[in-house]
């Protein structure tokens, strides 16, 4: 058996970044389904809007499971099995004629699969096949695959929903995700492959490493952080199509609201990898969630117009998930690439507890007041206090990463 030849480290992002461009582009374009669903099946908007709470819970919950099994087996079999449930979860939810079967659809299975298939395996991957001093722009790279993908996925979903129906629309995106399959071959591990040493010493495998992880107080701090973008990233992207609709607008300006998040993103996440390289990552993550409070203040006081939510998307898309490259970067300085899959793993995890809530709540809220007025604060609010609590993070420079 050879060998495979070592891949250009350029060929390893750009097949991660397509990767995520399918699985995020999928799963950030739900929000438009909501009302179809509610249309076709008469399950309400407090039920679908769970679903979608579970799928935000699930698709955190697997991620450090999806990086452990990747850190020891390699993330080639964890991507494709993740692709496979994503698809196979996918072309199933137009099955579902319940809140029950629509949240193991859409979900369980479907979630449990974009997971897999997503930000913990995919930086892992790439964190270990490249090298160092790749890492903080490839990340942002990355990043950027998924904002293009919901800037893809968002207009394209809503016309097929508009032109045909929202199964057919599920249906395209289940051909899309199988077709990305061949991506993973080029994100296999080699047997052998060198990685930087790390700061905090994890010895003892798996278990002592996240428990080490675990008793840090830097590492907690960006665990609370995470879990407030989490929820701010959820209760947008589940409930702004619903927001745009309440202001008597239709269901075009929701779509392409969240295609202009995408596309400001890409710019956003990019942004985010110059930044790692040159600033302290805690430095650049206050900047963001400080930035995305004063943006939804603004958004409250402004008139309710289509411009006003393409100008808010623009401003929200610049940080959307450009929060992940000096995320995972404080995790690489903090603990190493070793076991990186399961630790970020762990802060994601964080993360979609916080988009459970975020999904859930938006749900509960406006079938309750006819209003996301009181969401909106409280994302407002808790956007500040993750600005606050990564200012105390104790993060080593990277020359220091280097020296390790």
């Amino acid at each position: 058996m050879t060998e495979r030849k070592p891949l250009h480290w350029e060929w390893i992002v750009l097949a991660a970044a397509g990767m995520l461009m399918v699985t995020m582009g999928s799963r950030q374009s739900l929000g438009l389904l909501i009302a179809p669903i509610d249309v076709s099946t008469g399950l309400g908007v407090a039920a679908i809007s769970l679903a979608l709470a579970v799928s935000q819970f699930v698709w955190g919950a697997v991620q450090p499971i999806a990086g452990a099994a990747a850190d020891r087996y390699g993330p080639g079999r964890v991507l494709c099995v993740g692709l496979l449930l994503l698809a196979a979860g996918t072309a199933l939810t137009p099955f579902a004629s319940s809140a029950a079967g629509l949240t193991l659809t859409l979900g369980v299975v479907a979630a449990a699969g974009s997971g897999t298939a997503s930000f913990s395996v995919l930086m892992g991957a790439a964190g270990r096949l490249l090298p160092v001093e790749k890492r903080g722009f490839a990340s942002g790279v990355i990043g950027a695959g998924g904002s293009f993908g919901q800037f893809i996925f968002a207009p394209v979903m809503q016309k097929l929903i508009v032109a045909f129906s929202w199964m057919s629309a599920l249906w395209f995106v289940a051909a899309i995700v199988t077709a990305a399959l061949p991506l993973a071959a080029i994100l296999r591990q080699p047997r052998e492959t060198p990685t930087a040493a790390p700061i905090v010493a994890l010895g003892g495998g798996l278990g002592a490493a996240v428990k080490t992880a675990l008793k840090d107080p830097s590492y907690l701090l960006l665990h609370a952080g995470f879990f407030t973008c989490g929820f701010h990233i959820a209760f947008l992207v589940t409930h702004l199509p619903g927001e745009i609709a309440l202001c008597g607008l239709s269901a075009s300006v929701a779509s392409w609201s969240l295609g202009i998040i995408g596309l400001a993103n890409i710019f956003g996440s990019l942004a985010a990898g110059w930044g790692v390289s040159r600033f302290l990552s805690k430095h650049v993550l206050f900047a963001m969630y400080a930035s995305r409070a004063l943006m939804i203040l603004a958004y409250l006081g402004a008139p309710k117009t289509a411009m006003t939510f393409y100008i808010f998307a623009v401003g929200l898309g610049v940080t959307w998930l450009a929060t992940v490259p000096p995320t995972a970067t404080v995790v690489g300085k903090l603990f190493g690439q070793r076991y990186i899959s399961t630790l970020f793993g762990l802060t994601l995890f964080s993360h979609q507890i916080g988009g459970f809530f975020g999904a859930w709540l938006g749900g509960l809220a406006v079938t309750r007041f006819a209003t996301f007025d009181g969401m909106w604060y409280a994302d407002a609010a808790l956007a500040a206090a993750a600005a606050l609590l990564n200012l105390p993070i104790r993060e080593p420079h990277r020359a220091r990463e280097a020296a390790a």
